[in-house]
């Protein structure tokens, strides 16, 4: 059973190593450098701040907006939201893949008065000169360069599969572990099976996705086991409670056809602040106290 996680490429971005920490260069994808985050904006009062967004597949999905939301937010309250210039960068085509939940983002994205770019790959950060380069990457804009001034920039760093992972047998040609989707055993190897963010899935990858493959996997493991085929089937449900502003939330989930697995008997692509507490306070408490002793799964 192979689930090593995931890898942050940090290295895929030239200057991005040497730049984070400084400058206005953060990531809340680093333990380290999420409390800078922090530090800039409450320290910034005016100007303009940039969230990325990579070309690959990430752990949390949401991650990349959520800390936009929230800052937009901050600078709202504080009533310096007009003095500021928010931009979103971002590798994918469009800002939520589910078109229920994508509509309320959008709604939140025209209150912050933020600026979205897509089918963009973050190429380098030019921390002294507070810039960043980025390349287009579809027909439209194939290879066209921009240079963005920032007086902060919040990167999500690429992401991959694990190096050992990619340069193995295991690997697809896109370097994930290479199992059918529903079984969630290797297409090649039937004594390999593979769950979690190494797993090439298409869905998000997040905690939420595995909490529904484990039990998966434990039924057809103990099938072929058994000498049976595997008779269970995952489909692609994964979770994204998108934080939007303080004290609002939108929980988003959903399968591999984008269609939403809501759980909860309202209209969960409403911003709410019951589902905000449920992320604040349930979530965390189900996290480490159940999902991780495998009581709480499926």
């Amino acid at each position: 059973l192979v689930c090593p996680g995931i890898q942050l490429d940090w290295n895929a971005v030239k200057g991005l190593p040497e730049a984070i920490g400084k400058n206005g260069v953060t990531s809340n994808y680093s333990f380290q450098y999420a409390p800078y985050t922090w530090e800039l904006i409450k320290g910034l009062r005016k100007g303009r701040a940039i969230f990325h967004n990579p070309h690959t597949p990430v752990k949390c999905g949401g991650a990349p907006h959520k800390i936009m939301y929230l800052a937009a937010d901050h600078w709202r309250r504080e009533g310096v939201l007009k003095d500021m210039d928010i931009q979103y960068w971002s590798g994918a085509g469009k800002l939520f893949s589910v078109p229920k939940y994508e509509k309320t983002l959008l709604k939140v994205v025209e209150r912050g008065g933020i600026k979205l770019n897509f089918m963009w790959k973050l190429e380098e950060i030019d921390g002294p000169n507070k810039r960043a380069r980025f390349v287009g990457i579809v027909e439209k804009n194939k290879d066209e360069q921009q240079w963005v001034e920032y007086d902060m920039i919040h990167v999500t760093p690429p992401q991959s599969a694990p190096d050992f992972i990619k340069t193995s047998p295991l690997a697809s040609s896109a370097g994930w572990v290479d199992v059918d989707k529903h079984s969630l055993q290797h297409v090649r190897y039937k004594n390999v099976w593979s769950i979690g963010d190494a797993a090439g899935l298409p869905t998000s990858k997040t905690g939420a996705a595995i909490r529904k493959q484990t039990p998966t996997v434990v039924a057809n493991i103990l099938d072929a086991m058994a000498g049976e085929k595997p008779h269970v089937d995952y489909n692609g449900y994964t979770s994204c409670p998108l934080v939007t502003g303080y004290g609002k939330l939108v929980l988003a989930e959903f399968d591999y056809n984008n269609v939403p697995q809501e759980t909860f008997p309202m209209d969960q692509s409403k911003e709410r602040w019951s589902m905000y507490q449920l992320k604040k306070q349930v979530l965390p408490r189900l996290y480490w106290n159940f999902i991780l002793r495998g009581q709480a799964q499926g």
